[in-house]
């Protein structure tokens, strides 16, 4: 784990805590759980993330984090609890003072101001690197063509690749395609930018590019983040704070330095040194 101090060895019988209001509540878990059979994936999960804010989520394999960012996406659901974003909840509708089962109207409302990065790029193959970037803004959001297009070429030309507006997403490098996948996102003018494990399926020297460019992004806009990493000094250099989850709970939840340099938690020790270990 290049650039980060080994954490604390020492062991602690830190109970779990309950995870801090971040700077307000723009995105809002309340006492969520979900279960896929027998196993329960969140347990009564509570935190909440301020509008501006970039939080990563780190904990081993298994422990809720995808799920997490996938619920904002609508992609599943809470078998309990509520999500709201930016005041509105997510799955439900207020009608006559009780809370109801939202609306497939509502839902892509309150979604359409969130994007996400997934691991694999996800890009379509038959579309060139510019119709990639303008197909949601044109189609979804009824941006006209121009308008998206001169859109595009400023996020391409952020990401680095202002010279490859015509190529065919296979002839692009992994790098390149997932820094495509980026100003697809981004193109979308989102208020929340979810980022799952967008390295993994790179090697060192393209996630690094692709690295640079989420530093670059999280330095000049304000948009809210949620990121899924296993790259901690990534995460050290662009969260304001860092949730460490184990067992669909948040165990520790805390600014980077100290996650990283000092935790507390005996689970957050084991798991730190292991990814240190791992790279």
């Amino acid at each position: 784990m290049e650039g980060t101090k080994e954490p604390m060895t020492e062991a602690t019988s830190a109970a779990p805590v309950r995870a801090h209001d971040g700077n307000g509540e723009f995105i809002k878990f309340a006492e969520v759980s979900k279960r896929f059979g027998s196993n329960v994936v969140l347990d009564d999960l509570s935190f909440s993330v301020g509008a501006g804010e970039r939080v990563t989520l780190i904990g081993p394999s298994g422990s809720g984090k995808t799920t997490i960012l996938r619920m904002l996406m609508t992609l599943l659901r809470p078998d309990s609890g509520t999500i709201s974003v930016n005041g509105e909840y997510l799955f439900h509708e207020e009608r006559g003072g009780q809370l109801v089962t939202a609306s497939e109207s509502h839902i892509r409302r309150v979604r359409s101001k969130i994007t996400m990065v997934f691991q694999q790029f996800n890009l379509f193959p038959n579309m060139r690197v510019l119709r990639n970037v303008t197909e949601a803004p044109v189609h979804v959001l009824g941006k006209p063509k121009d308008e998206a297009a001169e859109r595009a070429k400023e996020l391409l030309a952020l990401v680095g690749l202002g010279e490859k507006l015509d190529a065919y997403p296979s002839q692009l490098s992994g790098g390149q395609q997932q820094r495509v996948a980026i100003a697809r996102a981004l193109a979308v003018d989102p208020d929340v930018l979810l980022l799952d494990e967008v390295t993994s399926a790179l090697d060192p020297e393209l996630a690094a590019e692709v690295l640079d460019v989420l530093r670059d992004i999280a330095k000049t806009t304000d948009v809210t983040m949620l990121l899924v990493t296993h790259a901690m000094k990534f995460a050290r250099d662009v969260s304001h704070r860092v949730l460490m989850f184990n067992q669909g709970k948040i165990i520790e939840d805390r600014p980077p330095e100290e996650m990283f340099n000092e935790p507390r938690h005996e689970r957050t020790q084991s798991f730190l040194r292991s990814v240190i270990d791992e790279t």
